[in-house]
Formats: C-alpha cells, sequence, structure tokens
C-alpha cells in the first residue's frame, strides 16, 4: 500500500508509543506520505510533538492515550479504535538501564521494568489490537540489533539486550499462531539513534533513520512471515 492510492483508499498506521522521537518521527514520516496516522501517548493532558503534528495533520493525525505498562488501558483502546480498520500496526517501545552492569548484578526491579516494558507490554499491545489490522496487513516491533544472540560480541547493556532478544522470540511466536494469514510481521532494528534513549553518542540522527525504517515497512506489505530487518532492509541475524 503507498500514499498513491489515496483516491481509492487513504491507509492507517497506528503508531504506539509516538509522543517523541522515534515513534513521533515515524507518525511524521507516515502522514508525511499521505497516510492516516494515530498515535499514543501516555499523558493526554500533557502537549507533545505529536499534538502539533496533530494540529499541522488536521483530521488525518489523531492522538489517544495508551501506557502500554496498563494492561487494563487496552481494551478501551481497542474499543475506541474497533470502527478503523489498521494497515500498520507498530509498537515502538523503550527503555533501558544499568548499561555497564553484568546481569547477575542487576537489581531484580530494574530487570522486571525493562523486562515488561521491552517485551511483555508490546505483545499485550499487538496481541490485544491485532484484529484491527487487515487481512493483508503489518505488524511490527521496535526490537533493536542489540537483540541479536549471533552478534553479541562486546556484552554491555546486558538487560536491555535480554530485553530485546526476548522481543525477538514472542514475536516468532506470535507469528508462529498466524502462520495461515496472509500479514507481514517486521522485528526492526534501526540502528543506534541519536535519542534519549541512545544518547548523544549515538552515530545517526533521527531525521536519516526514521525515512529508512519507513521505507522498510512499506516494503514487507504484501509479503506474508516475520523478518528481523535493519533499516537497509538487510536480515539481521538472530
Amino acid at each position: 500500500m503507498s500514499s498513491t492510492d489515496a483516491g481509492r483508499h487513504t491507509p492507517t498506521a497506528l503508531i504506539v508509543g509516538a509522543s517523541r522521537g522515534l515513534g513521533h518521527a515515524m507518525a511524521a514520516e507516515f502522514s508525511g506520505r499521505g497516510w492516516n496516522v494515530i498515535g499514543t501517548v501516555r499523558d493526554t493532558t500533557a502537549r507533545t510533538p505529536l499534538h502539533e503534528l496533530a494540529d499541522r495533520y488536521d483530521g488525518r493525525v489523531s492522538v489517544e492515550c495508551l501506557d502500554i505498562n496498563e494492561p487494563a488501558q487496552l481494551a478501551p483502546l481497542h474499543e475506541r479504535l474497533a470502527p478503523r480498520e489498521l494497515d500498520v500496526l507498530f509498537v515502538n517501545a523503550g527503555t533501558t538501564n544499568n548499561g555497564q552492569t553484568p546481569i547477575g548484578a542487576v537489581p531484580t526491579a530494574d530487570f522486571v521494568e525493562v523486562m515488561v516494558t521491552n517485551a511483555l507490554s508490546p505483545m499485550r499491545v499487538i496481541e490485544t489490537l491485532e484484529d484491527l489490522v487487515s487481512a493483508t496487513g503489518l505488524i511490527g516491533a521496535m526490537s533493536s540489533g542489540q537483540g541479536s544472540i549471533t552478534n553479541n560480541t562486546t556484552a554491555l547493556r546486558e538487560v536491555y539486550r535480554g530485553s530485546k532478544a526476548a522481543l525477538n522470540m514472542f514475536m516468532r511466536s506470535f507469528s508462529v499462531r498466524q502462520a495461515e494469514t496472509r500479514r507481514a510481521f517486521v522485528l526492526m532494528a534501526p540502528g543506534w539513534i541519536r535519542t534519549d534513549l541512545g544518547g548523544p553518542d549515538a552515530p545517526l540522527t533521527i531525521d536519516e533513520t526514521v525515512p529508512r525504517v519507513v521505507d522498510v515497512l512499506l516494503s514487507r506489505l504484501g509479503k506474508p512471515g516475520l523478518a528481523y530487518l535493519d533499516r537497509f532492509g538487510r536480515t539481521v541475524p538472530w
């Protein structure tokens, strides 16, 4: 599906976690390509860049409230979105802590925070909202190259790495359960980007990365099955 189809059907993307950073940039990229966009923020009473985007694209960008770590918010969101059909459902979620700490020394509460936010909660969102996605649509989640077990040659950021590897496994299970569908599934490894999560030393900017990420997602529409890809569309080793 591309913006050239807009005369017949304006596609819709739901970006979960779009208040700022990568999620907001993805919402802006999709809307700039002629898509309708629904973006979620944790607190709709606080002004965010997503709200400014919604003002700019009056009627084509809408803001919904969702804290992915609050499961009770999922059913009401599903009810609000039920009249709409999604062409893309993409969950952008990420947190980290204890970057230099060996996993055995990570406090339990810190471990749980990262694993729930990065692995369990995204899958809860996907499991709850997947029936809103069209039969030939795409369901994706923001993974990381650091979720690759094969490519882990440096250690560090161990709890974060483990959470993204867990997300990859859970998405694999989900895609297996959907094997008879025509949907596409994508785990995206965008690279090390200068965001609040990536930090100031990251070599990539949001502006140079996100258009490529969206290109990759759109290239997967109509291609059933799960892919773990970088921003160039290359397969990342599991």
